[in-house]
C-alpha cells in the first residue's frame, strides 16, 4: 500500500513537473526524490536543476505556499539546485516570456495534479537561522540597533572572508570595466568614494558603520586623512583594529563601538555606506540631522544607499514577502527608501543636494560574484557556520542579484553639502573623479 502510494506521488510530481515544463520552456530540469528528471523545456542541453528530496516536501509547500515556507525547505536542503547557482536558475526562469508563459497554465489542470499531494504526509521544516524579535524593527529602541547588526556581521569574519575580497569590503564594487575582479572593483570603489568626497591631507573623515575597516585604512593611506570609524559589530571592531595595527596606521585611524546616535565632535568629510539602509524609515530625519549636526560648514557627506523604487501611487511602501523574509533571516531591522524620499529628507535636513549616482549594474555584479565565490567555498562554508546558514547566505546573495539586475532593487551615491548656499566647495566639473 504505501509502495503504491509513493507511486501515485511521483507520478503525480512528475506530470506536474511536465506540464510547468511544457509552458516555461526554459533549458533546466527537475530533478525528484528518486533520482529521475524531468526536462523544463523542449530543448534542455545543460545540466541546471532544482532538486526536489521527498514528496513530502511538495505537500507542504502546497498546504502552505508561502515564501517563508520554501526558504525554510530551501535551508534544511528539501530544495537545492545543482549543476549551477540559484542565479543561474532565477535567471532561467525570469527570461523574457518565460513567467508570462506560466501563467498562462490552466489552475485547474495544476489543482487535479496536486490533489494526492493534498493528503500525503507533509515534511514540517523546522525554524532555520533567523531572529528572535522585532525584525522589522517597528518599536526599535537604541539598543536593538545593536543586536540588528550583530545578527547579520557576527556570523564571524572568517565566514565573509570566503567571499568577499581581500580588503572585506561589504557593499557595492565599481566596475570601471565589466570584466575587472571583485578584487580590483572594491579598491576602485574605495578609491572613487574618496574622490568624490575630495578628500585632502589632514582632513578629518569619519566613516558611519566602517565595517572591517577598508574605507578609513585607504582614505588614510592613499590621501593622508585623520580617519574615525564607527560600527556596532564586535566582530567587524576587533578585525578593523588588527588591520590598522598591521598597516601601521594606529596614528592616523581609529576605530570604535558606538551608535551614530551618539556621534559628537565636527568632521570635514562623512561618509556613510551601506548604513542608511539599517536605520528604519522612521529614523531617516533624525539621522540626517545628526550627521549635520557633526559636519563642518563647508563639509561633504556621502550616502551610498540600496533603494527600492518608488511607489506609483505615491504612497509609502508596504511590506512585501521578499522584504519579511530578508528582515527575519538576514537583515532584521532593514528598510528601503526611494531615492526621491531620500533626497527631500535631505534638503529638508537642511543638506544642499549636489550629485546623484546610480550604481544599479554594479551591484547586481558584485553579488553575483559574492554568490558565486560563496558557493565555490560550500563544504568550508558549512563547516563555519552550519548548512541551514550557508543555503539562507546563499539564496540571499542569488536573490538580491536577481532583484538588481531586474530594476526592483536600486543603489544610489548621493553627494551633499552642509547647505545649499553659499559658494560651492566642489570644483565647477566632474573632471577630477575619472582622472
Amino acid at each position: 500500500m504505501e509502495a503504491a502510494k509513493e507511486d501515485r506521488l511521483l507520478g503525480a510530481a512528475r506530470r506536474l513537473a511536465a506540464e510547468v515544463g511544457r509552458h516555461l520552456d526554459i533549458d533546466a530540469s527537475i530533478r525528484l526524490w528518486d533520482g529521475s528528471t524531468v526536462p523544463l523545456g523542449s530543448n534542455v542541453t545543460s545540466g541546471l536543476a532544482l532538486t526536489i528530496a521527498s514528496p513530502g516536501t511538495i505537500a507542504s509547500i502546497v498546504r502552505w505556499p508561502t515564501l517563508d515556507r520554501m526558504i525554510r525547505h530551501y535551508a534544511r536542503g528539501d530544495l537545492g539546485i545543482e549543476g549551477g547557482t540559484l542565479i543561474d536558475f532565477g535567471r532561467k526562469v525570469g527570461e523574457d516570456g518565460a513567467r508570462r508563459r506560466l501563467r498562462r497554465m490552466r489552475k485547474l489542470d495544476i489543482g487535479k495534479m496536486l490533489v494526492p499531494f493534498l493528503t500525503a504526509r507533509a515534511d514540517n521544516p523546522d525554524r532555520s537561522r533567523d531572529f528572535e524579535g522585532d525584525a522589522a524593527g517597528v518599536s526599535r529602541k537604541k539598543a536593538d540597533n545593536r543586536d540588528f547588526i550583530r545578527f547579520h556581521y557576527d556570523v564571524g569574519n572568517d565566514f565573509y572572508r570566503l567571499f568577499l575580497d581581500r580588503e572585506m569590503v561589504y557593499s557595492c564594487g565599481y566596475f570601471t570595466d565589466w570584466t575587472n575582479t571583485i578584487d580590483q572593483a572594491q579598491v576602485d570603489k574605495l578609491d572613487m568614494i574618496c574622490r568624490k568626497l575630495r578628500l585632502a591631507p589632514g582632513d578629518r573623515f569619519l566613516d558611519i558603520g566602517c565595517g572591517w575597516g577598508g574605507l578609513v585604512c585607504h582614505a588614510a593611506e592613499h590621501y593622508g586623512v585623520h580617519a574615525h570609524g564607527i560600527t556596532l559589530s564586535d566582530e567587524q571592531l576587533a578585525m578593523a583594529r588588527e588591520r590598522i595595527a598591521a598597516r601601521g596606521l594606529s596614528d592616523r585611524v581609529t576605530v570604535e563601538l558606538r551608535d551614530y546616535q551618539d556621534l559628537d565632535g565636527e568632521w570635514d568629510k562623512i561618509a556613510s555606506i551601506g548604513m542608511y539602509e539599517h536605520i528604519g524609515l522612521a529614523n531617516i530625519p533624525g539621522y540626517f540631522k545628526k550627521i549635520r549636526s557633526v559636519l563642518s560648514p563647508r563639509g561633504l557627506f556621502l550616502n551610498h544607499a540600496i533603494a527600492r523604487r518608488a511607489s506609483r501611487s505615491g504612497r509609502r511602501f508596504g511590506t512585501r514577502a521578499e522584504h519579511k523574509a530578508i528582515l527575519k533571516y538576514i537583515f532584521p531591522g532593514g528598510a528601503l527608501d526611494d531615492i526621491g524620499h531620500s533626497l527631500a529628507a535631505m534638503e529638508r535636513a537642511g543638506f544642499g543636494v549636489h550629485d546623484v549616482e546610480g550604481w544599479r549594474a554594479h551591484y547586481a555584479l558584485t553579488t553575483k560574484h559574492w554568490c558565486e565565490r560563496l558557493t565555490a567555498r560550500q563544504d568550508e562554508a558549512m563547516q563555519l557556520v552550519g548548512a541551514e546558514t550557508y543555503r539562507i547566505w546563499v539564496a540571499y546573495l542569488a536573490g538580491v542579484s536577481l532583484a538588481f539586475e531586474r530594476g526592483s532593487l536600486l543603489l544610489f551615491q548621493t553627494l551633499v553639502t552642509r547647505s545649499p548656499r553659499g559658494a560651492s566647495p566642489l570644483p565647477p566639473t566632474r573632471a577630477d573623479l575619472y582622472r
